[in-house]
């Protein structure tokens, strides 16, 4: 079915633009949405009445993309993603996304204009995403995943292990102090006190009886 573009449609054309379609397509889609009317000699008719109205619109848009453009390439926009070791994210990063922080940084862009490599990125690097704008001008922006550290874990743990250790070893070490005093108390208490020396009476000496001639 031919119709004649109202206004620019993302991936068909823009306003002014005569275009084959499918049936479905047109009586579903465009027609319902006012985005088309049918190829008519009475649209046509219409069309040519509004061509130089058209054609100044199309200038003005060409521009400001032109300027758009220079701005978002200007721009880097970074995320910061859990991720294993090997690079691998704990999720991924979507053209809803890059939306979002374009959003954040001043820029209304739908997201359906934002071209991701492979649609989702699911590991950490630096990539080029393209946005279109109108008619043939796009921007490239770079694109900087970066890993985060995932709640939970090897590497969490071991810095918030880390700390506990140091405790271990210094109670270790006053353990082993009090253990070595309390041995050397032990000890002290277990040996035999010396015998003090036995006393031997002396002999006992006779006094001779004196005699009787004496």
């Amino acid at each position: 079915m031919k119709v004649i573009l109202n206004q620019d449609v993302i991936g068909l054309g823009e306003e002014g633009d005569i275009k084959e379609v499918a049936d479905g397509y047109a009586r579903n889609f465009l027609l319902p949405k006012k985005l088309a009317v049918p190829h008519t000699r009475e649209f046509l008719a219409g069309l040519e009445h509004k061509r130089a109205a058209i054609e100044k619109r199309k200038g003005e848009k060409r521009l400001e993309a032109a300027g758009l453009k220079e701005r978002l390439e200007a721009e880097e926009i970074k995320f910061s993603v859990p991720a294993g070791e090997n690079g691998k994210l704990f999720g991924s990063v979507n053209n809803t996304n890059v939306a979002v922080e374009l959003e954040k940084k001043g820029f209304s862009i739908e997201k359906k204009r934002i071209e991701i490599p492979e649609h989702t990125i699911r590991n950490v690097g630096i990539y080029k995403i393209r946005i279109r704008l109108y008619d043939k001008e796009e921007a490239t922006v770079k694109l900087v995943v970066e890993g985060a550290a995932q709640p939970g874990s090897a590497s969490t743990q071991s810095k918030q292990r880390a700390p506990r250790g140091r405790k271990a070893e210094a109670a270790g070490t006053g353990g082993a102090i009090r253990s070595a005093a309390a041995g050397a108390e032990h000890a002290a208490t277990a040996q035999p006190e010396a015998a003090a020396p036995s006393v031997v009476p002396a002999p006992a000496v006779e006094t001779p009886a004196p005699s009787a001639d004496a």
